[in-house]
C-alpha cells in the first residue's frame, strides 16, 4: 500500500497551513463551549449559586414587610405605592440579580490566575472580544436564573405585587444592570491577586452602592445631599427603571436612566476589553 496522502487531504493540508487562519470571522464554536464551560461551573453547585441568593433576597423581603408593615405607602414619583410592592422589584434586580452576576464574573479569571489554570482562558483561538462576552454572557446567565427563581416565589408571597408594567423596561434595565455588574466583575478579577481583593470590592463598593441606592426606601424623602449622592450612583438608575417595569412609577427619569447605564456599560466593556487584550496581571 502506497505511504502517501490522498490528494484530497493533501490540498485540505495545503489550506489549513501554519500561519493561514482557519477561522476568519467568529469562533462561535469556541465561544460557545466557554460559555457552556462559565454556566455548567455554577451550576454544578447550583445550591450555593442560585438557591442560596434567592433564598437570602426573600428574607429581606420577609423581614422589611414584617418589621415596617407591607401596606405603608411609598411616595414614588408622586404617587403612592404599598411598601411590599415598592420594595419588592428592588430586591429582585440588586439583590437578586446584580450581586450574582458580580460574584460569577469576579471568580472566573481570579480563580484561574490562582490555580495556574488561566491558560485555559487565555490559550484557545478566542478573541478578546469572544472571550469578554463568554464570560459575561455566563454572569447574566445566573442573574436571569436567580431573578427568574426570586420574582416567580414573591408572586406567591401574600401582600407583594409583582405582575410585569411594562415588560421591556424589566427587560432592558435587568439586562443592562446585570451586564454592568458582570463588567465589574470582569475587571476585579483581572485586578485582584486573591480572593481578598475581591471581598474588598464587594464589601467597599458593591455592597454600599446597593444599599444606598433607593432599594428599601424612596430617594424623594431624603435630604438634598443624600438625594444628590443617589443620582450619582448607577445603581440607583437601574433599579429605579427597573421598579417602573412593574410599577408604571420611578423617582428618576427612566428614558435618562436607560441611556446612562448603557453609556457606562459600553465604557466598562472597552476598559475591560483593552485590560484583556493588553494581558495586564494575566500574562506574567
Amino acid at each position: 500500500m502506497s505511504s502517501q496522502p490522498p490528494i484530497g487531504e493533501i490540498q485540505s493540508a495545503v489550506q489549513s497551513a501554519p500561519g493561514v487562519p482557519v477561522i476568519r470571522n467568529v469562533n462561535w464554536e469556541g465561544l460557545r463551549t466557554l460559555y457552556i464551560k462559565e454556566v455548567r461551573r455554577f451550576f454544578k453547585v447550583q445550591l450555593q449559586t442560585v438557591w442560596a441568593p434567592a433564598m437570602t433576597t426573600l428574607l429581606f423581603l420577609i423581614v422589611f414587610t414584617i418589621a415596617t408593615g407591607a401596606k405603608r405607602p411609598v411616595l414614588v414619583g408622586g404617587e403612592t405605592v404599598m411598601f411590599a410592592d415598592f420594595i419588592a422589584p428592588g430586591l429582585i434586580i440588586s439583590q437578586g440579580m446584580m450581586g450574582p452576576a458580580f460574584a460569577n464574573a469576579s471568580f472566573s479569571l481570579l480563580v484561574g490566575k490562582m490555580q495556574g489554570t488561566i491558560v485555559d482562558y487565555l490559550q484557545p483561538p478566542l478573541s478578546t472580544a469572544e472571550l469578554l462576552a463568554a464570560l459575561v454572557g455566563g454572569a447574566v446567565t445566573r442573574a436571569v436564573l436567580v431573578g427568574c427563581v426570586v420574582w416567580a416565589a414573591m408572586a406567591l408571597y401574600p401582600g407583594v405585587h409583582v405582575t410585569p408594567h411594562a415588560p421591556l423596561a424589566i427587560l432592558w434595565f435587568s439586562l443592562l444592570g446585570a451586564t454592568f455588574l458582570a463588567l465589574l466583575g470582569v475587571l476585579t478579577s483581572i485586578w485582584a491577586d486573591k480572593f481578598d481583593h475581591a471581598a474588598a470590592v464587594t464589601n467597599f463598593v458593591v455592597a454600599p452602592l446597593s444599599l444606598l441606592s433607593g432599594t428599601f426606601y424612596s430617594v424623594d424623602t431624603l435630604a438634598p445631599a443624600f438625594r444628590a449622592f443617589s443620582h450619582v450612583n448607577p445603581f440607583f438608575y437601574i433599579i429605579s427603571g427597573f421598579r417602573y417595569g412593574f410599577l408604571g412609577v420611578a423617582d428618576s427619569p427612566v428614558l435618562v436612566g436607560g441611556l446612562v447605564i448603557l453609556a457606562i456599560d459600553v465604557a466598562l466593556a472597552t476598559l475591560c476589553y483593552m485590560l484583556l487584550k493588553s494581558g495586564w496581571k494575566l500574562k506574567n
